[in-house]
């Protein structure tokens, strides 16, 4: 079994900003392969882990789909409990993030990697007290902007431009195909084949 937690905030608000593009993803690979209960949707809320969950399969593997309902921040928490009942711990655990020190329409897929100052895989990494597990870093940068440190926090809580919109549904298709391959492939073909 493989344990897929997309990273994001809870509530309407939050919904099509830059931080929520983990939760878009898992969203979208509940819809594309039929896992039910939908994310989306109000069920499929588990409290006593604090997290969406939904069950299903792709490529003969078993999946759950995860999505902390804890904010950013505190995405640790949900995980360390969601993890603590799969067996093989983090070499079953991957994560999809929004990440800012890529352009726009690229994604990486790293393992044993440091946060790179993103919370949500900090709290990750504190709560496990490992960083063995694996990461799809999919891009939220324009490819135009120079960022600054101090205007990161409220960049990433910014919604998509109508343009970026459009690259964005790109993105996630992209994100779905090259996760059904690690699953298929493994994660050593797959980052191979996909990291530029």
């Amino acid at each position: 079994m493989i344990l897929i937690v997309g990273l994001g905030n809870p509530g309407k608000k939050f919904e099509k900003t830059r931080h929520n593009l983990g939760f878009r993803v898992v969203d979208e690979i509940a819809a594309n392969f039929q896992f039910s209960p939908a994310l989306s949707q109000k069920g499929g809320v588990q409290s006593i882990f604090n997290v969406k969950i939904s069950k299903g399969e792709i490529a003969n593997k078993k999946i759950i789909l995860a999505k902390p309902q804890t904010f950013m921040n505190l995405s640790g928490k949900a995980v360390k409990k969601l993890i603590s009942n799969i067996q093989n711990l983090t070499s079953k655990l991957w994560i999809i993030h929004d990440d800012i020190d890529i352009p726009l329409g690229e994604i990486r897929i790293v393992k044993n990697r440091s946060s790179a100052g993103h919370k949500g895989v900090e709290s990750i990494i504190r709560e496990l007290k490992t960083k063995d597990f694996v990461r799809f870093r999919v891009s939220v940068k324009p490819k135009t902007s120079n960022l600054k440190p101090e205007t990161l926090d409220r960049f990433v809580l910014q919604k998509f431009t109508r343009e970026e919109e459009k690259i964005l549904k790109k993105i996630i298709k992209k994100t779905i195909e090259i996760i059904n391959f690690s699953l298929k492939s493994g994660i050593e073909k797959t980052m191979q084949k996909f990291n530029k």
